[in-house]
């Protein structure tokens, strides 16, 4: 699983995910890439199992960028606990996403393939997203 290997600090506050993507919108090494829609926070479970459904059908025949990190902690205070007492553990990690970035990029197989495969990896992830061509890569 994906995780950062130094942090300045083992707790993160929450905050908000607010506004389109600047940075990372556009495609810049593959020719099919993954698109979301909604902003959100995908875990790095999701960002794995995603990685893999791709992999899996393209066969390892192109290549695969990954275009986020989960960096961010998520915490979790134990079951049947009561309110207060403080913040929980931290038990994982997130990558936060706004609307408008690109997740995913795959090159090197066919376009339909590089689809299909970009469709198995969307019903892993937690948030809406859409499969982008690159312009002349039709």
């Amino acid at each position: 699983m994906l995780s950062p290997k130094k942090l300045k600090y083992r707790k993160k506050q929450k905050g908000r995910i607010k506004g389109p993507a600047v940075k990372g919108s556009t495609i810049a090494f593959g020719d099919v890439a993954l698109k979301s829609l909604e902003p959100g926070k995908l875990s790095n479970q999701e960002i794995e199992s995603a990685r893999i459904a791709i992999m899996r059908h393209i066969k390892r025949g192109g290549k695969v960028w990954i275009r986020m990190f989960p960096d961010y902690p998520t915490t979790k205070k134990p079951a049947e606990t009561r309110m207060g007492s403080g913040k929980g553990a931290p038990d994982g990690w997130c990558a936060p996403i706004r609307a408008g970035r690109i997740l995913y990029e795959v090159k090197g197989v066919d376009l339909a393939v590089a689809k299909v495969a970009l469709t198995r990896a969307m019903h892993k992830l937690s948030v809406k997203t859409v499969i982008v061509v690159k312009e002349g890569a039709e």
